[in-house]
């Protein structure tokens, strides 16, 4: 991506503080070892001691150094966050992969690493489950315009406990994934499903999508059957694409994030954009289960998108929690959820519980 972005474009500590923390939470890092190392930082851009980057990776740096290698993707993945627009975030979104490639090794051969090229660049995924001999349905995670797919590390360790094959990916633009976000992004989901073919049985693909991966693989699905689900938290699908009004209140690192994924000034972002939502016809022509789950008081998505897929009568359900965008307060309830709808669909002569998520 080659839109210039970070400290030129404003975007404040305490915004970066506040979006921050869902993320940490998401990857198991302690809400109060979050908070301690928030307060170290000074200075959300740039290349001082004190900045977002440097603080974020020097913790990583120390649990490396302990061996601790998830941990310290972990928050080598906090501090790339929300993209690298620094040279202190590209370093730590090396560092990130890098940490996790060595805890992968650790496991065993149980998690492999898969690069699926496409036309425009290339999308990188990490799988687990998968089998020549036994192919298992497939459950494929992905997340939004900042979440990497080393965040998914506890899931794919319960691949056989799930009695699925898993993928975890990243949305165009964001971590590994090089091709450019953009309307043409929804045939990277059915790239990665012809690259699991003979693997994994993709004939009964289920897609738990967070944010911007909800819309994504909404789109997919009008036009891949082998998508049997999606299971989704604060997904845009139209209201965030044409409501002025909304667009004008978004916080300033969603549409940076949108610009560094999309490669579009952040100025032309919600232009380039415009078009993407999802009629009524489109949503009227799913026939798949879409398990939603909104935000009352989302502050990126609008909660009227509950209520533009309710009106279309899709099959599936939406889950309204009193919380923010991705429901921080409410993970282990999401969670459950998620995997439940996913697995559910993926596989659903499974008898018994969902096995619970680490």
């Amino acid at each position: 991506m080659t839109t210039r972005l970070g400290a030129d474009d404003a975007i404040g500590l305490e915004e970066l503080r506040g979006l921050s923390l869902l993320h940490a939470q998401a990857q198991g890092i302690e809400p109060g070892a979050a908070q301690e190392l928030l307060a170290r930082i000074t200075e959300p851009w740039g290349d001082r001691p004190r900045s977002w980057g440097r603080v974020w990776s020097a913790e990583g740096d120390r649990l490396t150094g302990q061996g601790l290698h998830l941990e310290a993707s972990r928050h080598y993945a906090m501090a790339r966050f929300p993209y690298p627009g620094d040279a202190p975030r590209q370093e730590a979104q090396r560092r990130c992969v890098a940490a996790f490639d060595t805890w992968r090794a650790e496991q065993g051969a149980g998690i492999e690493r898969l690069e699926v090229p496409l036309e425009d660049g290339t999308a990188v995924c990490w799988t687990a489950g998968l089998s020549a001999t036994d192919p298992k349905p497939l459950i494929v995670v992905m997340g939004g315009i900042v979440s990497v797919k080393e965040q998914w590390a506890p899931l794919l360790v319960h691949a056989e406990a799930f009695g699925v094959a898993l993928a975890v990916t990243e949305l165009p633009g964001v971590g590994e994934n090089t091709v450019p976000y953009g309307p043409r992004s929804p045939r990277m989901l059915s790239a990665i499903l012809d690259a699991l073919s003979g693997r994994a049985d993709v004939s009964r693909t289920a897609a738990i999508a967070l944010s911007f991966g909800g819309h994504l693989a909404l789109r997919c699905a009008l036009v891949d059957s082998r998508l049997a689900c999606v299971a989704t938290v604060g997904a845009p699908l139209r209201l965030f694409f044409e409501d002025e009004a909304w667009q004008r209140q978004v916080p300033r690192t969603t549409l940076a994030a949108l610009a560094h994924t999309t490669g579009v000034p952040p100025s032309l972002v919600f232009g380039y954009t415009r078009g993407w939502g999802l009629t009524d016809e489109e949503l009227g022509a799913l026939r798949i289960p879409v398990h939603y789950i909104a935000a009352l008081r989302d502050e990126i998505v609008p909660l009227g998108e509950a209520a533009v897929l309710r009106r279309a009568a899709v099959p599936g359900e939406v889950t309204v929690l009193d919380d923010v965008h991705g429901a921080p307060a409410h993970l282990d309830h999401t969670r459950g959820l998620l995997l439940g709808a996913a697995v559910a669909a993926a596989a659903p002569a499974t008898p018994g519980a969902v096995p619970e998520a680490a």
